[in-house]
């Protein structure tokens, strides 16, 4: 019998990942001017803080996944949120970027032990062949959580004269509530005791050879994904306020809420390869021109543009990758993959914030548009590759 898609656990889920959303980009916005301009930390402890902060979720991936397979997802989720949480409350009490540093590594543990069993438990409750949608349909609650957060930053802005660290607070909230609302996951989990004899041999089989391809391609890939607060750095020096730059941030958002259902949608009917591509190419077309531009109506529709990439890419890569999974090792499949996204945005991280500079031409944007244009072409070219097997 196939089983609705729309799961309880799937709503849920995803209600309890909006409310963390609104709680990290109301202070994801806010955190290259509490850095560089309330703290006084220079871009690349940007960079620096913001790659790190992912490859500690990375390594926390890697444990949490495997672990999900054998001891429950459960558990992980709601510790992770928690944490999460904990970590924010850091970031927002920082008066030093060593603190900061400390409370994003903090809040990103949490995202990489709730994150690959999270995923994992969606894909347990889905048919395999609504899985673009189940994580389409997740994307989306993330992603309206993401157009929330900077609308209460702009409201506290206007009610607290712009008070940055004052705004940041409003932050808990949303985190608290997201916390609490894991309380109510319900998950069926079966421990499979296997002989004993066979436990060593079988305890960790090596993931298909398909899914490690599939993981390897995306991770080159990722190698040139610089984080998302750099791009919010480079509008607040060709001029864009704090307001607008959390009003950017707010339709950067607003697209991804439009395409990231329909994009999973499609992922199941076509091909992940195809949509992940186009994902891509809006990644090459929005780097390229916010690298070049100064105006302030071009950044906005560059901007816009870009909104499509997550759109397109982080759904359908779970989705992907869940499919090529089985659920003996579905956690640990979404741990190995996660984790290694997160691994090549510490190596962009660092790159980028260590070439970026104040001169009219951002050329680290340039170069990470180059490095995704290569990696749609791949994609297109493994696709088809892909088709003409299966036709012969």
């Amino acid at each position: 019998m196939t089983r609705i898609w729309l799961s309880r656990n799937l709503i849920l889920l995803t209600l309890v990942s909006l409310a963390q959303d609104a709680a990290s980009e109301l202070l994801y916005p806010l955190l290259p001017i509490l850095l560089t301009g309330v703290i006084g930390a220079a871009p690349l402890a940007l960079g620096l803080i913001e790659g790190c902060a992912e490859a500690a979720a990375g390594f926390t991936k890697l444990i949490s996944g495997k672990s999900s397979d054998r001891l429950g997802r459960k558990p992980f989720v709601i510790s992770g949120y928690s944490l999460a949480g904990a970590g924010k409350a850091l970031v927002v009490v920082a008066t030093s970027w060593p603190l900061v540093f400390l409370g994003r590594v903090t809040d990103r543990i949490g995202k990489g032990l709730r994150s690959a069993p999270r995923d994992a438990m969606i894909s347990d409750s889905v048919d395999k062949a609504h899985l673009g949608k189940a994580f389409g349909f997740h994307r989306t609650g993330d992603n309206i959580g993401a157009v929330i957060g900077p609308g209460i930053a702009l409201i506290g802005l206007a009610m607290l004269d712009g008070d940055v660290r004052a705004v940041a607070k409003w932050a808990l909230i949303p985190a608290i509530v997201s916390g609490l609302l894991t309380l109510f996951i319900r998950e069926k989990f079966v421990k499979v005791v296997k002989p004993a004899a066979k436990v060593k041999k079988e305890e960790h089989p090596p993931l298909p050879l398909p899914l490690k391809k599939a993981i390897a391609l995306l991770v080159l890939i990722q190698l040139t994904n610089i984080p998302d607060v750099l791009l919010l750095l480079r509008l607040h020096d060709i001029g864009f306020s704090t307001n607008g730059v959390v009003l950017s941030y707010m339709l950067f958002s607003g697209v991804s809420v439009l395409a990231a259902f329909p994009g999973g949608a499609i992922a199941d009917k076509y091909s992940p390869r195809i949509v992940y591509a186009v994902g891509l190419l809006a990644f090459a077309a929005a780097y390229a021109t916010l690298g070049s531009t100064h105006n302030h109506t071009v950044a906005l529709i560059a901007l816009a543009v870009y909104g499509l990439f997550p759109a397109l890419t982080d759904g359908v890569g779970k989705a992907w990758i869940a499919g090529l999974s089985q659920s003996t090792h579905r956690g640990r499949a979404q741990g190995v993959y996660q984790a290694s996204m997160n691994f090549a945005v510490l190596g962009a991280g660092i790159w980028g914030g260590a070439l970026w500079s104040k001169g009219a031409t951002q050329w680290p944007l340039i170069y990470a548009a180059v490095g995704a244009l290569f990696g749609s072409l791949a994609l297109a070219i493994t696709h088809a590759s892909a088709s003409s097997a299966k036709a012969s």
